[in-house]
């Protein structure tokens, strides 16, 4: 039964050129921290579930991640703002979306997660951008109940925030854990899924 699903999992959801790229990607994954491929499925699958349209994607490095969001919003018709720290892996997260997904819109950002967090923040107050209605955090460890300090303010009601490295970064991620638990307005739960990737919804 087991080499069953591990097949299923590890087949092609996704046109000829996108299942190269990923493969690809699968084979320096750990030099990039990048999802397992059952991870990026469940998010794919997560975002079509809640018909996500606006996502935000908190550490894009080079576009994994990413790849399986936009093939979700093709889907959806939604878009994607993704931020990443460094401009090297962004340029090549940039290429991988033309090829794998160039008819959905993306809005890259370079920088601190935080302090373009505080920007996006802001123009949601202008009335310059809507709230987001699903959030994948994937960056700093440590920084995750700071993300979630600001995300908090930008997410819709109803929209779900999926954070990542969960049990293998858990000392690092305890105080975001703690957070979401404690929170009446979010229902939350970890899931035992590639790192452990804790599923919040808000209410």
């Amino acid at each position: 039964m087991l080499e069953t699903n591990v097949k299923k999992i590890n087949s092609s959801y996704f046109d000829e050129k996108t299942e190269r790229i990923l493969a690809s990607l699968e084979e320096t994954r750990e030099n990039f921290w990048n999802l397992d491929r059952p991870s990026a499925n469940f998010l794919n699958m997560l975002i079509k579930i809640n018909n996500s349209k606006n996502v935000l994607e908190i550490g894009t490095s080079n576009g994994y991640s990413g790849i399986w969001i936009l093939k979700a919003l093709e889907e959806t018709k939604g878009r994607l703002t993704t931020i990443e720290f460094w401009e090297k892996r962004q340029s090549v997260a940039r290429k991988n979306f033309e090829l794998c997904a160039d008819n959905v819109e993306v809005e890259p950002k370079i920088g601190s997660a935080i302090l373009i967090l505080e920007d996006l923040e802001q123009e949601i107050k202008d009335l310059k951008r809507d709230k987001f209605d699903f959030v994948f955090i994937d960056a700093n460890k440590k920084e995750y109940i700071e993300y979630f300090k600001i995300v908090d303010k930008i997410l819709k009601s109803g929209g779900i925030i999926l954070a990542d490295n969960i049990l293998t970064h858990y000392e690092k991620t305890l105080p975001y854990i703690n957070t979401l638990f404690d929170n009446l307005n979010y229902q939350s739960q970890i899931l035992e899924i590639g790192a452990g990737m804790m599923i919040s919804r808000k209410k």
